[in-house]
């Protein structure tokens, strides 16, 4: 586990900037983001991903699983909070009415490094589509489920295994065995292992749900790798994010924006 796993407002403000530097023109790339627009986030988490929209002059809902989270998220943003800018619930959004609870459809829903931790994707992007207003899009950010930290193993305490690549592709048995030896405890991690996506099926469920990508971008270094290991953001050669497969392995995020097909 990194110093900033265990810093809040550090990981806070590193959110925010990665936000703003690299997700929001990514966005604005097909999609301008208007005052007053409403955006929704899906595992907000500590609030800093939606923050950055806020400070652009959007409306911005949370929805988190985690109440630890939400309260960090409501202590970090209580200005923007009081001031009618920002709201954060505690909810699964399998269990959100958009109307009732949220106020309404949305122009731009974000989940940041969330997809790969949600059971039935495919049911969860058809649900997300009636959230939207006409028009409205869906931005996901994630890493592919077989590049080298898709386990997301750097959370883990262990120094070892923290930075051990590809070691979450072993079988399940021998992948739980090796947790287990190093004294970790393996169930968040395993679930991580049965959620894990990857760039062919993200892409396949967008098909399937109705949707069209209107941006993408692969990058071979994570633009959020800036502010954590001060790594130099870089996109994928262009060639190998044109063969499926092998472009997973070596691709540590990915950058989508989609909207539903008229």
């Amino acid at each position: 586990m990194f110093e900033f796993h265990k810093d809040r407002a550090l990981y806070f403000q590193h959110q925010t900037l990665n936000t703003t530097r690299y997700v929001i023109p990514f966005i604005e790339a097909a999609t301008p983001l208007k005052p007053g627009c409403r955006v929704l986030e899906v595992g907000s988490g500590e609030g800093g991903v939606l923050k950055a929209f806020v400070d652009r002059g959007c409306y911005g809902v949370g929805v988190e699983l985690e109440e630890p989270k939400v309260n960090v998220a409501r202590a970090m943003m209580a200005d923007d909070i009081a001031a009618g800018r920002a709201q954060f619930f505690v909810k699964n959004i399998y269990d959100t009415d958009v109307l009732s609870e949220l106020g309404g459809p949305f122009d731009l829903i974000v989940l940041k490094d969330v997809i790969e931790h949600i059971y039935d994707q495919e049911k969860c992007l058809a649900l997300l589509k009636t959230f939207l207003k006409p028009g409205g899009s869906i931005y996901f950010g994630f890493p592919p489920w077989q590049m080298p930290f898709g386990g997301h193993q750097q959370i883990l305490h262990s120094k070892f295994l923290s930075k051990l690549p590809y070691f979450h592709l072993l079988p399940m048995p021998l992948y739980v065995g090796i947790l287990k030896a190093f004294g970790e405890r393996p169930k968040g991690l395993i679930e991580i292992k049965e959620t894990g996506i990857s760039i062919e099926r993200f892409e396949r469920i967008t098909r399937r749900t109705g949707y069209r990508i209107t941006n993408k971008k692969h990058y071979l270094i994570n633009p959020i790798y800036e502010f954590k290991f001060k790594l130099k953001p870089r996109e994928q050669y262009p060639i190998i994010s044109k063969i499926p497969y092998l472009r997973d392995f070596v691709t540590t995020c990915v950058y989508y924006l989609i909207t539903p097909r008229a």
